[in-house]
């Protein structure tokens, strides 16, 4: 008897709820909406801490090196231009010639000018690397490659090759193309001094910079920064031998250069990600705004639902229905509403990523940032379902308290 009442309870309560939410389709039809909206705030800035956060730690691991030596910058509050490493051909050499080591390379990073007209030029960062390699999805031409006598010897005072491959969105704003010339110098007044010749468009550091990059061979880029007879770069990269211990390796190379911080690939990634804790907060920082705004969104949608509603429920206490019941109409109401905003708000959610991922590819540079793992499906899901009816059920509790006679009188 017991089972059957609370079948038929269950039934009378699922009957009121569709025909409060049928009595008022205009109402019904905004609070889904409503739904839809706090559903897709929470998938959207989830998905956009966690692309976040992913980036950094793909870029970084991406990168595949064993060894990572650099040094602080003379002046802390210079950026990673600075290059402080000086000899870096020669240290290169070096740290080849051991048997634990298979190769070492420099890397140099610098702000450059660039433009087709040495009159019309524009400040973009540029990347000094001796090789282009496999990742770099060149949309047209191709990449770069210097022989081993030429990667060993100090740079020249002028460029050796002169050749160069830009961002396709720069390339674009250039109007140029593979074969064409363009004019590159550390500041205007130097840009036309140098000219490259464009090989190759690829934008490989141009997602992990956030702005579009050029990728230039080392030494040429040292002379057009006028740091060749320094011989500055950003970080020496070194592969380990098969047969060698990293930490080995590193443990002597800090012994054998102790003004420099020399890392395992491992020990690089952590200490990046370390030096960029605002990236990594800003994005457990969206995460948390997504699922906390999400359930105060949702609460006060409830909330405001059960308060418009206090006459009918004033009139279904007047008749003597308990407040349990009255709560379960309401919760029946937030579970419906709840399923209906959640599924339309989880298939919104697709097309809403794509586009924003078109925007932050052609704004800011960044492919793919934002990223919609199962788990944030189930997050928006979760809240649209399991929060909705909760909230709906402690909104109806408490409007049975003033569902009272002078409602209906008032």
């Amino acid at each position: 008897m017991t089972v059957r009442r609370e079948a038929v309870r269950t039934r009378a309560v699922a009957g009121l709820a569709l025909a409060q939410l049928r009595r008022s389709p205009g109402r019904t039809v905004l609070t889904v909406l409503a739904v839809t909206l706090a559903v897709l705030s929470v998938t959207i800035l989830a998905s956009l801490g966690i692309g976040v956060v992913e980036k950094g730690e793909r870029g970084l691991d991406k990168a595949d090196r064993d060894i990572w030596i650099s040094r602080d910058p003379v002046n802390p509050a210079a950026s990673g231009t600075e290059n402080p490493i000086v000899g870096a051909h020669g240290m290169a050499v070096a740290l080849t010639q051991r048997e634990d080591i298979k190769s070492a390379s420099p890397i140099a990073m610098y702000d450059v000018y660039i433009g087709s007209n040495p009159s019309n030029v524009r400040r973009r960062p540029a990347v000094g690397v001796q090789e282009t390699h496999e990742g770099f999805d060149f949309e047209a031409g191709h990449g770069f490659e210097l022989s081993a006598e030429m990667a060993a010897t100090p740079p020249s005072d002028e460029p050796r090759t002169g050749t160069i491959v830009i961002d396709p969105r720069t390339a674009d704003e250039l109007d140029v193309s593979v074969g064409d010339t363009v004019y590159v110098g550390t500041s205007r007044h130097t840009a036309s001094e140098h000219e490259f010749t464009v090989i190759g468009t690829s934008d490989y550091y141009s997602q992990y910079l956030g702005s579009p990059a050029m990728t230039v061979p080392l030494g040429d880029l040292q002379a057009v920064a006028g740091t060749s007879g320094t011989d500055r770069a950003t970080f020496l990269t070194a592969d380990v031998a098969d047969d060698a211990d990293h930490d080995a390796v590193r443990d002597e190379l800090r012994d054998q250069y102790p003004e420099y911080t020399v890392r395992t690939s491992e020990e690089q990634v952590e200490g990046m990600i370390g030096e960029r804790t605002v990236v990594l907060a800003s994005g457990v920082t969206l995460v948390g705004l997504a699922i906390v705004g999400g359930i105060i969104l949702t609460a006060n949608l409830f909330a405001l639902v059960a308060h418009q509603q206090r006459e009918q429920l004033a009139a279904l206490r007047a008749i003597g229905l308990s407040r349990r019941i009255l709560a379960g109409t309401v919760g029946a109401q937030g579970l419906i509403i709840g399923l209906l905003g959640g599924l339309v708000g989880l298939a919104a959610t697709p097309p809403a990523v794509v586009g924003l991922n078109r925007f932050s590819t052609s704004v800011l540079g960044f492919e793919h940032l934002l990223r919609t793992p199962p788990e944030v499906y189930a997050g928006g899901f979760a809240l649209a379902i399991c929060v909705g009816t909760v909230v709906a059920l402690v909104a109806g509790w408490r409007a049975g308290r003033y569902a009272r006679i002078t409602h209906l009188e008032g």
